[in-house]
């Protein structure tokens, strides 16, 4: 395989080249130490609060595309044949503020000023696509950020006039687009990228055939996806994460074959919404649920399962649901049922130089209910107390099928066997549910932490059992409520 020994992307309007480069540097450090663009902030360093927001452009056959990213947590190379823009790069037609600025500033959407950068990038990302969002498209693009000074009735006043102030079509990200995509494409040459630093190795894979040999090299190397959780093994825990591969350029593929969906394990939140809005409304929500828009567009389906933790949010629902994962290792493949991929804590189905490549899930059958319910100590941008996924198959009044799936309740996401043995066979009825909740006994028993008490996780996952019921007497409904429990 052909080599290349730099990481190459733009940053704003400049070629940057790095032929040296630890793993485990940040984009946050690398943009406010190395090139003294200090408009990107650092509040949380965890990829919570927006601060350090930038906007990531990526050329792929459906286009240039332009997403928010925490650059706290990403790593800088990750970028290879980006364009990255920060707040720096932003300005109006006659050189003054940006529409998104001069909104803020005539609406008074600064208070301490601290996170307003993070808010511009947001709002500009937002801006681009769509150019006169409602409230609720402001309030989802703001999830990810976060106002220490309660601010958020004069921004989001601001987020509604930004258009008043100039159109988004002379924008410079668009209008310069064909400019910018062939520069992309440039960047492009089919290379495997390796480049060495103080602290180890980072490598590029070409494609996927070249990942496999990489792994097959390098078993015991740290895989990067979005880096939402390896971020964070970096800036709280100081973990040495080398040699490092990167592999969220990968597998990015959707397909529907035979009545399921096949994710590639590199799918973002974000690409995915479009096709689990069509195809599984029921989880919309959820996904609306998790984390940002930064962490959405940066974290990835395959990697939220191949981290295996309990309260990964995507692992319930997709058990519930009968999904099987592909494990590659080599040129072999194996694919197995996804509650099968879980084995203990911190353990997984995985052997080393292996990893995950494709996520298959069947689509809910019309004569099936379905829904998925999380608990959280806020509603938005927190992690899971509780996790609930519910499919049960009715037939004639009784309840043929039931497969239930939680996570949060133990060591890992976890299905309630007693609990749906208790069901099958059963009337489809409150008091066939009520009847059934002794046997979450036999299936879980939970842990205290600071997010909720055991006591606390057993009566919610109950609850949401009943909720699911209550919800579901009229008939399948692909419409399912969602409201914090906490």
């Amino acid at each position: 395989m052909e080599t290349r020994a730099a990481i190459r992307f733009y940053l704003n309007d400049r070629l940057i080249e790095l032929t040296a480069m630890e793993p485990d540097r940040t984009l946050l450090d690398f943009l406010r130490l190395d090139r003294m663009l200090r408009g990107t902030k650092e509040g949380c360093a965890e990829g919570d609060c927006g601060a350090c927001t930038v906007l990531v452009g990526r050329s792929t056959a459906a286009g240039l595309h332009y997403q928010p990213a925490n650059a706290c947590i990403a790593f800088v190379s990750m970028l290879d044949g980006a364009h990255v823009v920060t707040v720096e790069h932003l300005k109006g037609r006659d050189g003054g503020l940006h529409p998104v600025q001069q909104a803020l500033v005539d609406y008074h959407g600064s208070q301490c000023g601290f996170c307003t950068p993070g808010f511009v990038m947001s709002l500009y990302g937002l801006w681009l696509g769509n150019p006169n969002p409602s409230l609720p498209d402001i309030e989802k693009a703001l999830q990810g950020n976060l106002c220490r000074c309660t601010g958020y009735a004069p921004i989001m006043r601001a987020a509604q006039a930004v258009s008043n102030y100039g159109a988004a079509v002379e924008d410079a990200l668009n209008v310069e687009r064909a400019d910018i995509v062939e520069k992309l494409g440039a960047l492009k040459d089919g290379r495997r990228v390796v480049v060495e630093g103080g602290r180890g190795k980072t490598v590029i894979p070409a494609d996927v055939d070249d990942l496999a040999a990489v792994l097959e090299d390098m078993p015991d190397a740290t895989l990067v996806a979005g880096a939402t959780d390896v971020g964070l093994w970096v800036t709280k825990f100081m973990r040495d994460i080398a040699p490092v591969v990167l592999i969220g350029h990968l597998m990015n593929e959707i397909s529907i074959v035979d009545g399921r969906v096949v994710f590639g394990a590199g799918v973002s939140y974000a690409r995915a919404f479009e096709t689990i809005a069509k195809h599984i409304p029921q989880l919309v929500e959820l996904f609306d649920r998790i984390g940002g828009a930064q962490v959405r567009a940066m974290g990835t389906i395959g990697g939220n399962i191949a981290n295996g933790s309990p309260i990964g949010d995507m692992p319930p629902p997709l058990i519930a649901l009968g999904a099987e994962v592909t494990l590659r290792k080599g040129g072999a493949r194996r694919v197995m049922r996804l509650e099968d991929f879980f084995i203990a804590y911190g353990k997984q189905d995985r052997a080393k130089g292996e990893f995950v490549e494709t996520i298959s899930v069947p689509l809910p059958e019309a004569d099936e209910f379905f829904g998925v319910h999380k608990v959280t100590k806020r509603r938005d941008e927190d992690i899971t107390a509780t996790l609930g996924a519910f499919r049960v198959r009715v037939v004639d009044g009784v309840v043929a099928e039931a497969v239930i799936a939680y996570g949060g309740m133990a060591a890992t996401p976890k299905r309630a066997r007693a609990v749906e043995e208790a069901l099958v066979g059963k009337t489809w009825s409150i008091e066939s549910v009520e009847a059934a909740l002794g046997a979450f006994e036999e299936d879980f028993q939970p842990l205290s932490d600071w997010r909720a008490s055991a006591d606390y996780r057993m009566l919610a996952a109950k609850n949401l059992l009943k909720r699911f019921y209550f919800e579901n007497t009229e008939g399948p409904s692909h419409i399912v409520r969602h409201e914090v429990l906490a």
